[in-house]
């Protein structure tokens, strides 16, 4: 069965697989800053599916926080066999005038706790001999919507580098390229999406039981929906000017904000 450890637990895609994973008799580690919901869902995933329900209130902005989270990656009692890196939001800022501790703190979230994360669990795991681990990208990493796009082109690329470095390992990587998603994300970040029209949004439930699916088969990209997995050939082949056309118009249309997820 094994152990899965999923940063923005209380919420959002984080939520859905901790209950996935708790429904396939996966033990769990919750992880995110809401202290009080986390322990609310670790009692009903327990009530509910029978598993063991660790919660782990931790700020990944925060680095003495994200080393508590990195020694349970590396613990070896009751070792976690998958990691999901899911923490994430939109940062709601333009680069230009607007608020720098935003940026650096999505960089913190977005960026550095992957990396610190994926490096104490690559290393756990390839001593075991097996393991996964699962960093939640975006379609937006093939866009150039500001440095929510930056942060997760980082992570697509990264988790690339880390499937070629563990590659005969028995461990793998992979990196979830989801487009719109119903969940409360783009209400927290105070993003508009209304304009978009119903085939362009995803559900949870599906985004997750694709990711699960393609981390099981070692998959290296996952972009959930054959209409994402065209749209992101079609945006790889676009000569990068127009990438830039592109994004600048869905910026003037979304108030300077471009955060898919």
């Amino acid at each position: 069965m094994g152990t899965a450890l999923i940063t923005g637990a209380s919420a959002g895609l984080g939520l859905e697989f901790a209950w996935q994973l708790a429904t396939a008799r996966h033990d769990v580690v919750l992880v995110a800053r809401d202290a009080e919901r986390l322990e609310r869902l670790a009692g009903q995933l327990t009530a509910a599916a029978g598993v063991r329900a660790e919660v782990l209130p931790a700020d990944l902005a925060v680095r003495d926080d994200v080393e508590r989270v990195a020694d349970r990656l590396r613990a070896t009692e009751r070792p976690v066999g998958l990691l999901v890196n899911n923490a994430g939001f939109g940062v709601g800022q333009p680069i230009v005038g607007g608020d720098l501790a935003a940026h650096e703190r999505g960089l913190d979230v977005m960026v550095r706790a992957v990396l610190v994360l994926s490096h104490a669990a690559a290393g756990a795991m390839v001593e075991r001999g097996r393991g996964a681990i699962l960093n939640v990208s975006s379609i937006a990493a093939l866009m150039a919507g500001g440095t929510y796009s930056a942060d997760k082109a980082w992570v697509r690329v990264f988790t690339e580098a880390l499937a070629v470095e563990l590659k005969g390992t028995g461990v793998t990587a992979t990196a979830l390229c989801p487009g719109l998603v119903h969940t409360e994300f783009h209400d927290r970040a105070g993003l508009d999406y209304s304009s978009y029209p119903e085939v362009a949004w995803l559900n949870a439930e599906q985004v997750v039981a694709a990711a699960l699916a393609d981390v099981r088969r070692g998959a290296v990209i996952s972009t959930p929906s054959l209409r994402y997995t065209v749209a992101a050939e079609v945006v790889r082949l676009l000569p990068r000017a127009a990438v830039r056309a592109i994004s600048g118009e869905r910026r003037v249309r979304e108030s300077g904000v471009d955060a898919p997820r």
